[in-house]
């Protein structure tokens, strides 16, 4: 099918923009036809995205389904997936269904509030499509703006300030990465990724305290995408944006916020970092193993003395983006088949635990954890699937957290051991704040009052984790779902990464 992925992308917008033109008034009757549209449109999106997957070759590892058109000033309009992109897009599409009827009881300026949802979805799957330089950073900052209003209008109390914290962080990070794009451009005269992929950035070797460095060009474009990168996962220790962020959005904020808007950072270093500046990423991979060990752990132990229920989850969610950035600088198969599962897996079970602790919130309008117990009592569905997702955020083997911790720990432990050591502490404390957690809001005798007429889950909520119950259980049992496709791109990548670092111009300083 010609311009396919435009379809997938601006099928969305176009959505939100009958919304704006055609859809008026307030009442409860325009309030449940912009729920119905935003539901047809991500819909519409997701079944169309699965001509997509089945048209797609994994054993061609170039960009398939492009489309290339002239654009302004000369700029072109450039789109494709390849092995590494197409399962974040169908990530993208497969959530946001699930995301819009997960806030069919907002009542307040619901048109705006789909409106917001129906750009969001076009602006993350324009990330993940883009072969242009300046298209990708459009979409990459342009996302910015539906998510500063889904926190900043339909949030908690202190949502003004959570708001402009991230819309602060994310959009400073990103001024270096104009930066840097501008002087690729200059280097190498054109915004073409595809040439970009094949262009060789300038690095220089010298000694420092007698051991041979890499300089130059090429580290300075990498550090620059790394300032982005590494607040948009977020890394630490420019993370602390991310659980003012997940506390005040809107449980479905959250949930598109964890599953999918994370999940760019990781995207870039894998689009950017390692094929564009090779040399420097070997150089400096050291460096981002010890940041995302330090991560694991520290968040990880941050988790624990939470008493707000998003809260933990947000630092959770740092902890396990530590697997992925360590997983991508291996630069090895299990490495960042590990990392790219690890995303994926991670866009399923942080999304369904937002989800849990939505339901929940809806009905007791309290995040706190002690304001919980005993559930079990009165919510035994909700208990069985807040269990098996947590167990899930664990590792348990049979769920696709597991698999992603493994390929992980298995791509760091040949690279480097210590920092492996540290990764699996993560698997413990993942384990200690996960089951504390679930143990303080579910298990128990019902003595809070207030908890005695809680209901369970509707037909509706229950719906809504079903889908998300299937794939976390298909892909911990048949993983190669997703490896039979990132796996030859993957394999492509680390063998024209490796061809690109010089044999005398190795990580010195990564010793084992």
């Amino acid at each position: 099918m010609d311009n396919l992925i435009s379809i997938i992308t601006f099928t969305p917008a176009i959505g939100a923009l009958i919304l704006a033109v055609f859809l008026r008034g307030d009442d409860a009757a325009a309030q449940r036809n912009a729920k119905w549209l935003a539901l047809a449109a991500t819909t519409a999106t997701f079944l169309i995205s699965i001509f997509l997957i089945a048209g797609f070759d994994p054993a061609d590892t170039g960009f398939q389904f492009t489309e290339s058109h002239d654009w302004i000033m000369g700029l072109k309009y450039r789109v494709g997936v390849d092995g590494i992109s197409i399962l974040f897009v169908m990530l993208t599409t497969f959530l946001m269904p699930l995301t819009i009827a997960a806030c069919w009881d907002v009542t307040h300026r619901v048109k705006e509030y789909m409106i917001a949802f129906l750009m969001l979805e076009t602006l993350m799957i324009g990330v993940f499509v883009a072969l242009d330089l300046v298209l990708f950073y459009l979409f990459f900052e342009a996302g910015l703006i539906p998510m500063f209003l889904i926190i900043g209008i339909w949030g908690g109390k202190d949502r003004i300030y959570a708001s402009f914290k991230f819309f602060l962080y994310t959009f400073l990070g990103s001024v270096l990465m104009l930066v840097a794009m501008i002087a690729m451009y200059v280097d190498a005269g054109t915004t073409d990724i595809a040439a970009l992929l094949n262009h060789n950035f300038a690095s220089e070797t010298f000694p420092v305290l007698g051991i041979q460095v890499v300089g130059g060009m090429q580290t300075l474009l990498w550090l620059a995408f790394f300032a982005s990168f590494a607040v948009k996962m977020p890394m630490w220790p420019v993370h602390t944006w991310l659980p003012d962020a997940h506390v005040q959005a809107p449980t479905a904020g959250s949930v598109i916020l964890a599953a999918v808007l994370l999940k760019m950072g990781g995207y870039g270093f894998l689009r950017f970092s390692l094929p564009m500046f090779p040399v420097a990423s070997d150089l400096l991979a050291p460096l981002v193993f010890w940041m995302s060990a330090i991560a694991v752990v520290y968040t990880s132990l941050v988790a624990i003395a939470q008493s707000d229920m998003k809260k933990l989850i947000a630092y959770s969610s740092v902890a396990h983006m530590g697997y992925v950035t360590m997983g991508i600088f291996t630069a090895n198969q299990q490495g960042i088949d590990g990392a790219i599962f690890q995303m994926i897996s991670h866009g399923f079970i942080s999304g369904a635990l937002f989800l849990c602790v939505g339901v929940i919130y809806d009905r007791m309008h309290t995040r706190e954890i002690d304001a919980y117990g005993g559930l079990v009592n009165r919510m035994p569905a909700y208990a069985l699937v807040f269990l098996f997702f947590t167990m899930a955020n664990v590792g348990l083997p049979g769920t696709s957290g597991f698999i992603g911790e493994f390929l992980t720990i298995m791509g760091i432990f040949q690279v480097n051991t210590w920092v492996a050591f540290f990764a699996a502490t993560g698997v413990i404390l993942s384990a200690a704040y996960a089951l504390w957690l679930y143990r303080r809001v579910v298990w128990g005798a019902l003595i809070k009052g207030s908890l005695k007429t809680i209901t369970d889950m509707t037909a509706r909520e229950r719906a809504i984790f079903a889908p998300l119950v299937a794939m976390t259980l298909l892909l911990g049992v048949y993983p190669s779902l997703v490896t039979d496709i990132i796996g030859p791109s993957v394999g492509a990548l680390i063998t024209d990464y490796h061809a690109a670092i010089p044999a005398d111009a190795g990580t010195q300083l990564a010793s084992h």
